[in-house]
């Protein structure tokens, strides 16, 4: 038989250890700037996006400094399929003609952003939304003509970005950015996100999405890499090891950290308020890269 007297007893214990062990990370990370890639599925499952909401809020409410950074690729392929045109990608990457172009700005900047900075702004108005072309914030250039209008990442801004933060707001940016003539250029999410951080010199760069962490192989979710350095996961691009569509969102967690970011995590976005259980608990979850030579044990 459960004894219910016990059972209650032992859930306040169990939620106060919870906050203990939560505390010397708090502290730790009090005032640190974390850039979040948001993605995947938990980016439209409804109920995901409304925890990785309250873990933005609660960053921000223990003293932590989070900007989201966001793609949009499922949402625009979804739009554009409505509209009955056909995508191509080469290499993984979408042709962009200029219709395509603004479809992508109206959903990464008038759906996608609008409908997380909403679900933050539940909790308060804390946050707001940018593009990369406000402020100057995303210098981009044009790829190849092949790609059309898909840019690249030529240099970052940050000064929008810190004054926001100054504000105690959250900064929530879709990855639309422009050349100098003003020519707007759609950019992967995930390099996007990797320029800002190390712009920013974030203590941290998250990436949420549908998988556990890095894997060495992609059917075996047992093969997740808990941490490893830049020059170790050079081995695996090299070897073959990491392929395809992760070498991208790999190279840019490594050029993070190599511009000063102190660890950069691969986490698995479908499990509810994974932010908190890397961040706040000793055993941590997903994958976490760190500069060769940094301190082992150290969050």
């Amino acid at each position: 038989m459960t004894n219910t007297t016990t059972d209650r007893g032992f859930e306040p214990i169990r939620r106060a250890n919870a906050l203990i062990e939560a505390l010397p990370y708090i502290q730790q990370f009090r005032g640190a700037i974390v850039v979040i890639k948001f993605g995947g599925n938990a980016m439209i499952d409804p109920s995901l996006s409304a925890t990785f909401a309250e873990d933005i809020v609660l960053l921000r409410s223990v003293g932590m400094k989070p900007v989201v950074v966001h793609g949009g690729g499922p949402q625009i392929g979804e739009l554009l399929a409505k509209l009955g045109k056909e995508t191509a990608f080469v290499d993984g990457l979408r042709v962009t003609d200029a219709e395509t172009l603004d479809v992508a700005r109206m959903v990464l900047v008038g759906k996608v952003g609008r409908d997380i900075v909403g679900a933050i702004n539940v909790h308060g108005a804390l946050a707001v939304g940018l593009s990369g072309e406000d402020g100057g914030l995303i210098r981009a250039r044009q790829i190849s003509d092949d790609l059309g209008f898909v840019g690249e990442v030529v240099s970052v801004d940050p000064s929008i970005i810190t004054r926001l933060l100054a504000e105690d707001m959250i900064p929530v940016i879709s990855t639309i950015g422009s050349d100098s003539s003003g020519q707007a250029y759609n950019i992967n999410a995930d390099t996007v996100a990797g320029a800002i951080a190390g712009e920013l010199k974030a203590e941290k760069i998250i990436y949420l999405s549908d998988v556990p962490g890095l894997l060495t192989d992609v059917t075996d979710p047992a093969s997740i890499v808990a941490r490893t350095s830049v020059s170790e996961l050079q081995v695996l691009i090299d070897d073959g090891t990491i392929a395809g569509g992760m070498i991208p969102k790999v190279g840019a967690a490594v050029d993070a950290v190599r511009a000063g970011v102190t660890r950069a995590h691969f986490l698995d976005g479908r499990i509810p308020h994974v932010l908190l259980l890397e961040l706040f608990t000793e055993a941590g979850i997903g994958t976490m890269i760190t500069a060769d030579g940094a301190l082992e044990g150290v969050k």
